[in-house]
């Protein structure tokens, strides 16, 4: 591996902070935080998940 792909990293960095956020509000007890947070790990995921077969697809992986 001698190339980092960046845009892959930061999705999943932004993923873990939103897990490490779920955690957060769980410990809050505050059920709209949880919410949100998991929306966006849903986003988060499912855009990475779209970008890294993209990625694939056309051979840059």
């Amino acid at each position: 591996m001698n190339n980092i792909k960046w845009n892959l990293l930061f999705l999943a960095i932004l993923a873990t902070f939103s897990i490490v956020g779920i955690g957060i509000f769980l410990g809050a007890r505050s059920s709209v935080g949880m919410i949100v947070c998991l929306i966006i790990l849903v986003a988060v995921m499912g855009y990475g998940f779209k970008v890294k077969k993209k990625m694939l697809d056309a051979g840059k992986l």
